[in-house]
């Protein structure tokens, strides 16, 4: 189950984060999220011989935690993408399959001739698209 997606600018300023879960773990998700991004800088500009090429814009599984598991994207723009879920047996298959979708839906939102580059992500169709997403991934991986 998907419990947080985030969409980090380039200069790591937060653009839209929204978590799928009670109030309480709304804190503690953003810290794993902000945490993400290290791991993140780490691949991009340390890229391992074994691990994902330049152009590769899925950076797969940054890192576990006992309760979650913390998957990554970066856009050719410098733009993150943070995906938090409980589950512990996803395949990358689905995980890679829900970014490109949300990239398709963040594309979407920042065409939006009213949308100032840089800022937050305040579209309601962006949310909706993205909570449809999320409700669609935890369908899809439980089949």
């Amino acid at each position: 189950m998907i419990v947080c997606v985030a969409v980090v600018g380039h200069q790591n300023n937060p653009l839209y984060i929204q978590s799928f879960t009670e109030a309480d773990d709304a804190l503690k998700l953003h810290h794993i999220v902000h945490c993400s991004l290290d791991v993140v800088d780490e691949r991009v500009n340390n890229p391992k011989k074994s691990g994902p090429t330049l152009n590769e814009t899925f950076l797969g599984m940054l890192y576990p935690t006992e309760n979650y598991k913390v998957y990554g994207y970066l856009t050719n723009t410098k733009v993150k993408f943070i995906l938090v879920t409980t589950d512990l047996d996803v395949r990358d298959a689905d995980v890679r399959n829900f970014f490109r979708r949300f990239h398709a839906a963040y594309v979407d939102a920042v065409s939006n001739p009213f949308h100032v580059p840089g800022k937050k992500i305040t579209s309601t169709i962006f949310a909706e698209r993205v909570s449809n997403i999320v409700k669609s991934f935890g369908l899809s991986s439980t089949g």
